[in-house]
């Protein structure tokens, strides 16, 4: 497939230190200063990235929210008007088609916002489903660009720039129309990296006007663009799902840890059988958490094996304050027990973190496993997730709260806070975020 390129990619190509090819087929940039500089920018101050990959699908009509029941493994039927939520969405067996997020502007008029990686697909199923339903699927993709707005001072940089919104009042997953200027936009409240932050839906043709407004005004709050390794190493510390390496048809919502936004309640939707029987007969692999000691990250399809012995030969250490002395090698079992989705270095928690999945009896919190990375088997320790801020404080905070936290302190709040629940709502449906 030829490369797709975003309203904003003439900025990337110049000012980014290098463009990969990604989800869509689309050119993202790598970093534009380092990926860690711009990891720590968006935890402590505010950052910006372009999202304009991801796919906007506007469904309208008497039959909208009939339809969207039916393809959704959440509920619409209590949205509000003004609110978003995440969902799944899955086909007969119950393998996840997108995971994707809904805007409710009236019982007759959704959005629907894809992953970049299956957008096309997800456009067509939900048109495929549509014939006959009284709804109309039109994929806006094109005319659409997404730029991500993230950081504690988000908030109170974009309070001096927005008209028309009262960004105070603004809850999350709740999202408005106003306006930059002369530009009109949507504004939500939501985000990819558990951070307070915003996602702004601006007219194609404005966006790169738009886009240097807001670094320029960005400056005193010191705002940097941040690339897709710092958004790979934010939302791995929050362990937050991608579609393609840790979300495929292969696996269902329970895999992933996603079975609270499913709506068994609803008489039916896509999927809905398969489900129950999985949640009846139970799991053989989970998506977990882990730490690994290792410099380097895993890659994606790394394979996880028990820990089958340590080695009669050991290696004495060369280096270090522990030079001199023997270092153990753990040997790898037989049986592969998982594999590695997704892994980063978290600037933030300081350590080499991964996701992947894992048989259940591997699954638990504080088992030691081994990850084979370049050939050679290193320690892994599965823990639970997110790794960072496992309160989701920082996304729902208050105006007052909006200076002045470093990641650093969150880190110290997580850390003094472990007994209470770790896999808290980052998004709308069923819960306190709805």
């Amino acid at each position: 497939m030829p490369e797709r390129r975003t309203p904003l990619y003439d900025f990337h190509l110049r000012a980014a230190r290098g463009m990969v090819r990604g989800g869509g087929d689309y050119m993202f940039p790598t970093s534009y200063t380092s990926a860690v500089e711009e990891h720590l920018g968006v935890r402590r101050n505010v950052g910006m990235q372009d999202l304009s990959s991801m796919g906007e699908i506007d469904v309208k009509g008497p039959g909208a929210e009939r339809l969207l029941r039916r393809l959704l493994v959440n509920e619409v039927l209590d949205m509000q008007p003004g609110q978003l939520r995440y969902s799944t969405m899955c086909n007969e067996a119950g393998g996840i088609v997108d995971d994707v997020t809904v805007y409710k502007f009236s019982e007759e008029h959704f959005m629907v916002v894809a992953s970049s990686g299956p957008r096309l697909k997800t456009y067509r199923w939900i048109r495929e489903h549509a014939a006959g339903s009284s709804a109309y699927v039109t994929d806006m993709t094109a005319g659409i660009a997404l730029i991500s707005v993230q950081g504690p001072r988000s908030r109170g940089f974009l309070r001096t720039l927005v008209e028309g919104a009262d960004l105070d009042g603004l809850r999350f997953f709740r999202f408005c129309s106003c306006r930059i200027g002369e530009v009109e936009i949507l504004l939500s409240r939501s985000g990819y990296t558990g951070e307070l932050g915003y996602e702004l839906y601006v007219p194609a043709d404005q966006a790169r006007p738009l886009w240097d407004l807001l670094l320029e005004r960005g400056r005193e709050f010191e705002l940097k663009p941040y690339g897709v390794e710092a958004m790979q190493s934010l939302r791995i510390e929050k362990a937050l799902p991608l579609y393609g390496p840790d979300i495929s048809e292969e696996h269902t919502p329970f895999h992933v840890g996603l079975e609270r936004w499913v709506r068994f309640d609803k008489p039916e939707f896509i999927g809905r059988e398969a489900l129950l029987r999985v949640q009846e007969r139970g799991l053989d692999r989970r998506w977990v958490g882990l730490v690994l000691e290792s410099e380097v990250p895993a890659s994606p399809g790394d394979g996880l094996y028990s820990i089958a012995d340590v080695a009669t030969f050991r290696e004495i250490i060369e280096t270090g304050a522990e030079a001199g002395e023997y270092e153990d090698t753990l040997l790898p079992g037989d049986r592969r027990v998982g594999e590695v989705t997704s892994s980063a270095y978290g600037p933030s928690v300081k350590k080499m973190l991964a996701l992947g999945y894992v048989d259940t009896a591997h699954a638990w919190p504080g088992g030691n496993l081994l990850v084979e990375i370049g050939g050679r088997p290193t320690p892994a320790r599965v823990v639970s997730t997110p790794f960072f801020d496992p309160e989701n404080a920082r996304v729902r905070s208050t105006p007052l709260e909006d200076e002045g936290r470093t990641a650093e302190e969150a880190l110290h709040e997580a850390e003094t806070r472990r007994n209470l629940p770790l896999r808290q709502s980052v998004d709308g449906g069923g819960g306190a975020g709805s």
